[in-house]
């Protein structure tokens, strides 16, 4: 058996997504051949004590505090953009004029115009380029769009999903680039974004949104050391009532302030003929209700998403043993390997500037505190 081609891969970024992303590409032709095997050339990144640090573990053979230099390496194949939000869009740019094939982490900018710029570019260069909605890719949550694609719970009357966690609840958190809009985006379009992402995967283009948001702590320490204070440019909790452009109507609400929420993220979808809802939580399993189950088995029935029937589940452990958020960078970016290279690559970036026009939406709509319409609401 001949050995499989070789794809390379420099990473932007090296914290917890970076490492996440190095872990999916590692890990994904242990699980499957792919048909490609990645190599993990340049890992780049601001400060060189951590960056340098980071290389070796990660498994890259070189790493660099100029993100321009692994763009335009020779040794690049892809770019897989793991910074801020406010920094997506001028690397995507560049990288498109390299002619490298691009993987960006999401949101896929803080505003519309970089997203819009980002997709623009992509474009004209005619790269691959994907946008990391991983959630996608969890066994349980890929069967639920399954299950919903094939009409088993009939006509999709609401969706529904949350996001709570607590990482901003301490007032007493330093400022960060996550506390600057410009830099760290909106938490709307942050955690908003995956749950807009899987909405319209579920159940197709939100035509009109109507949002609200609050900042509880509008001043953070300047620093570590406590003295001095910036300003918050973000919201620390939203919510919105959705409006899909095909009848169904939706809640969502992401907060980064709810006491002992470690990552809790909800979803559930009420159709005619049943319900569908996971919990990230018990990320394994799904719960199913049918219209047409007996009276006496009334309520929600559990499946264990691990049977080889099931999205991904054949690739992975015996049933039983589960998998876990490591799993779904490895099915994301397993999938793009083995597409390589001609594609197609999805979500593509044309999916994440849907998102972020609903995201966009949605802070226009709690600036102005009403109904606003979504740009563009086209099919997914």
């Amino acid at each position: 058996m001949s050995e499989p081609s070789e794809i390379r891969i420099g990473v932007v970024g090296y914290g917890a997504m970076g490492k996440a992303h190095a872990y999916g590409y590692t890990a994904a032709p242990v699980i499957r051949s792919r048909g490609v095997r990645p190599r993990l050339t340049v890992l780049s990144g601001r400060n060189g004590a951590a960056v340098s640090a980071a290389a070796g573990p990660l498994g890259f053979g070189s790493w660099t505090t100029d993100w321009r230099e692994l763009v335009t390496s020779p040794d690049v194949d892809v770019v897989d953009i793991c910074t801020p939000p406010g920094t997506h869009a001028e690397i995507i740019q560049e990288a498109a004029a390299a002619g490298k094939a691009i993987i960006c982490e999401k949101p896929l900018a803080v505003g519309l115009a970089d997203a819009e710029a980002a997709v623009a570019a992509v474009s004209h260069s005619n790269v691959l380029a994907a946008i990391g909605f991983n959630y996608r890719y969890l066994p349980a949550v890929a069967l639920m769009r399954e299950l919903i694609a094939a009409g088993e719970i009939g006509e999709v009357l609401l969706w529904r999903g949350s996001w709570l966690s607590d990482e901003f609840l301490d007032p007493a958190i330093p400022f960060d680039w996550r506390f600057d809009s410009d830099l760290g985006g909106s938490t709307i379009a942050d955690l908003g974004s995956h749950l807009v992402d899987l909405a319209e995967w579920m159940v197709g283009p939100v035509a009109q949104v109507c949002a609200q948001s609050s900042t509880f702590t509008s001043q953070r320490p300047a620093g570590p050391d406590g003295t001095g204070s910036r300003p918050v440019g973000i919201d620390d909790a939203s919510s919105a009532l959705l409006r899909f452009a095909g009848g169904a109507a939706g809640v969502l609400e992401v907060a980064r302030t709810c006491a002992r929420r470690p990552c809790d993220f909800t979803v559930e979808v009420n159709g005619t003929r049943g319900t569908l809802s996971f919990s990230y939580a018990r990320l394994n399993e799904l719960q199913l209700g049918l219209v047409a189950d007996a009276d006496r088995f009334y309520g929600m029935r559990t499946i264990r998403a691990e049977h080889p029937t099931h999205p991904y589940a054949a690739d992975w452990w015996a049933i039983g043993q589960g998998v876990g958020y490591g799993a779904s960078f490895v099915n994301f970016l397993g999938g793009l390997l083995s597409s390589w290279p001609d594609g197609p690559w999805l979500p593509d970036l044309a999916t994440g500037l849907r998102v972020q026009r609903v995201c966009a939406a949605m802070e226009a709509s709690a600036a102005g505190r009403g109904w606003v319409e979504v740009s563009d609401p086209v099919p997914c």
